[in-house]
């Protein structure tokens, strides 16, 4: 595990982040270029090493209700990788009038359509629709227990 300091001088590597200090000599890092009203990035790094960061809707991350994921535990690669997803995540607009869409085959070379649509993940077969999930990891997670893989060139990504 990294010790605070590691984990701090980590974090303060990233220019556009901004310490300040809170109680319990804690630690928040805000990003206040944000697009977004969430500015804090990293809250309160702990001189126990505790802290979480941010990502609320950024895909492969298991984000607590708040959108804060641990990194407690995190290696030095794993806390600049999710820093920098959280920062990319700020700085970028939603942009809602590009739904996903990915293509997924099968070695039989069936073709099946994942599209994201007003919150659910629906899977087409040509204009049909076969399924529908609450989320991208179930449906993907569908898709490979059916053998399908996504294909190259495969439409856009998450």
């Amino acid at each position: 595990m990294l010790t605070f300091e590691q984990k701090q001088a980590i974090i303060e590597s990233f220019p556009e982040l901004t310490r300040k200090d809170i109680s319990l000599k804690r630690v928040n890092y805000h990003y206040e270029e944000s697009l977004y009203d969430k500015t804090v990035v990293v809250q309160h790094l702990h001189p126990n090493g505790n802290a979480f960061v941010y990502v609320a809707g950024i895909p492969g991350y298991d984000a607590d209700d708040r959108g804060l994921v641990n990194v407690r535990e995190a290696s030095e690669v794993e806390l600049r990788e999710v820093i920098a997803d959280s920062i990319k995540a700020l700085s970028e607009e939603e942009d809602e009038d590009q739904p996903v869409e990915q293509k997924w085959m099968n070695a039989d070379g069936e073709e099946l359509v994942l599209m994201e649509e007003l919150g659910a993940w629906n899977l087409y077969h040509g204009l049909n629709l076969e399924d529908s999930f609450g989320d991208y990891v179930e449906a993907v997670a569908y898709l490979k227990e059916e053998k399908f893989k996504r294909a190259e060139g495969g439409g856009a990504s998450e």
